[in-house]
């Protein structure tokens, strides 16, 4: 049998009178003698003071490094950046989040392939540095877990953050006080987590869990508890078993393990950013999986758990009952999962739910197979001319599965949310938001301010929104987002005028405008991109590489 040689990135590095130099400046970081016979696994940390999702995350680096050189590993601390979605939401800030995935896998790749670690360890607790992480992790293919920092704990009144955007909806159209709102701002976010409901955090979470990359039940444990606590002491162990066998994510991120990921996140009502994020995932890995494999997964997906936004509970209440460990189970004994994927205990998924404990008969979260919430996937990929390549829809059915109305289009998200706070869209009107795809933004930002505000306003089941821009995992009513060719691109969404009239069937998954064709030549002659673009920096940087929403907005 080959002996594995668990130090194969590392050894070059250190070995050897002709490496003294590298020696030398590895013993001023802190390295002894004994360091550098062993293997190096780096720990990416995410930390920040920029957001409560990341706050404490250095906290748990600590536990994962003690936890690494108890194994007679070198754990090395290195950080990458992390931004806040959910504070530049509704601001220009908000076109960088997007491209902060693609700067955290760069990160990554960067400073592991360069301090040639053995292995690696990436701790994120935010919307795109997960999805960002395993890119990273993926490219760089070396013995790897991903750590998940936690979900926040539920507010004061079950509030989330989610409450508070909803409120500012609710007190533009004087339903509350500012004193209410600011009440409700103060209690929602009582610590250290990502945000609390099936939005993208949790949504990526679980996708990652269900995928294989992280060990199981990291997805749902609280940010601040002992749990999350036991799930970094236990990676020392899993990296060491990872490095023996020469376990990397090639072995683990299959297309079956993929498929197992969207199955779990449509049983879940996850975000609708999963699917620009898996895509983008799978290329890393050099996995075909596209926007379509999403339909044909979810016509036999059924929608289980009744989470938030568009249900009633928290993650901090299904990790209480279980985590989505018993869900899982429930999938696999109905054949929906493939238990023969590897995972990052070197087992495959069905042995690491062999003794899975199904949840209490009593709880109220997840429904029974036999009697879904919704028997297909709330995720519905739509095409017609308004989408040629694609659009992707959150449908749960409670706002119904069909909308046709005229539209009211704006060139911003913030022309939008001034139209909403001045009380001026109707019951019917289909919101139309442009020039805020991946090229556009650019960076794609995400709808949250607006959708909460509809919300707020008791409008979600009566207008529909569509954008070539992204939705929160938080938004929710009757929403279609990554509308492809974007505006400006030269799609269509581009070209239309107030009182066209938008129909979406998400029975049958259409989105078309009726617009003659003559009437589209002509507009199309006179079509000009109203926006001006970045002539340097990141964003500028950006919108030359970046693909389309439907190819998962990657910037390979």
């Amino acid at each position: 049998m080959t002996k594995i040689n668990k130090r194969k990135y590392s050894s070059p590095l250190v070995d050897g009178p002709e490496q003294a130099t590298s020696r030398s400046m590895l013993r001023a970081a802190g390295f002894e003698d004994a360091d550098f016979t062993v293997p190096q696994v780096g720990v990416a940390s995410t930390w920040s003071k920029v957001t409560p999702c990341n706050i404490h995350i250095n906290d748990l680096a600590s536990i994962v490094c003690d936890s690494i050189d108890a194994e007679e590993l070198k754990s090395v601390l290195f950080n990458t950046i992390t931004i806040s979605d959910g504070i530049s939401m509704g601001t220009l800030g908000m076109r960088y989040s997007l491209v902060s995935r693609e700067v955290i896998a760069d990160s990554i790749e960067t400073v592991v392939a360069c301090q040639s670690f053995d292995g690696v360890i990436a701790i994120g607790g935010c919307d795109k540095n997960m999805p960002g992480c395993l890119i990273g992790l993926a490219r760089l293919n070396r013995p790897s877990i991903f750590v998940y920092g936690g979900s926040i704990k539920p507010g004061e009144n079950h509030t989330d953050l989610i409450t508070v955007m909803e409120g500012i909806g609710s007190y533009s159209s004087n339903k509350i006080s500012e004193e209410d709102l600011i009440a409700i701002e103060k209690t929602a976010l009582p610590g250290p987590g990502s945000c609390g409901g099936m939005y993208t955090a949790n949504t990526m979470a679980s996708a990652i869990e269900a995928l294989g990359m992280s060990l199981p039940g990291s997805s749902s444990q609280d940010a601040v508890s002992n749990d999350k606590k036991g799930d970094c002491k236990k990676i020392g162990v899993a990296i060491n078993n990872l490095l023996e066998k020469d376990i990397k994510p090639s072995d683990i991120m299959t297309r079956k393990a993929f498929e197992n990921a969207i199955r779990v996140i449509i049983a879940l009502g996850g975000s609708t950013n999963a699917v620009l994020h898996l895509i983008a995932m799978a290329k890393s890995i050099d996995v075909p999986l596209c926007i379509d494999d999403f339909e044909e997964i979810g016509k036999k997906s059924p929608l289980l758990a009744d989470l938030r936004p568009s249900g009633h509970f928290l993650m901090s209440e299904l990790n209480a009952i279980g985590g989505i460990q018993p869900l899982m189970k429930t999938l696999l004994d109905a054949k929906l999962l493939h238990g023969d994927t590897l995972t990052v205990t070197g087992k495959t998924l069905a042995e690491n739910l062999e003794e899975v404990i199904p949840y209490p008969k009593d709880q109220k979260i997840i429904y029974p197979l036999s009697s879904p919430i919704k028997k297909d996937s709330h995720l519905k990929i739509l095409k017609g001319n308004l989408a040629s390549e694609g659009a992707v829809a959150k449908i749960t059915g409670k706002e119904g599965l069909s909308f046709s109305g005229p539209a009211r289009v704006f060139n911003s998200e913030e022309e939008t949310l001034e139209a909403i706070y001045g009380l001026e869209i109707k019951e019917g009107d289909v919101i139309v938001v442009r020039y805020e795809g991946p090229v556009g933004g650019p960076g794609m930002r995400e709808m949250l301010k607006p959708t909460s505000a509809i919300m707020g306003q008791d409008l979600g089941d009566k207008v529909a929104f569509i954008t070539d821009g992204r939705f929160s995992g938080g938004s929710h009513g009757f929403v279609v987002g990554h509308v492809t060719p974007e505006a400006a691109k030269g799609g269509l969404i581009g070209l239309l005028k107030d009182g066209d009239i938008i129909t979406i069937d998400a029975s049958i998954g259409t989105i078309n405008a009726d617009i003659s064709d003559s009437d589209l030549e002509e507009r199309r002659k006179n079509w000009k991109n109203p926006k001006p673009m970045p002539k340097k920096g990141v964003l500028a940087k950006y919108a030359k590489t970046v693909k389309s929403a439907s190819e998962g907005a990657v910037t390979d």
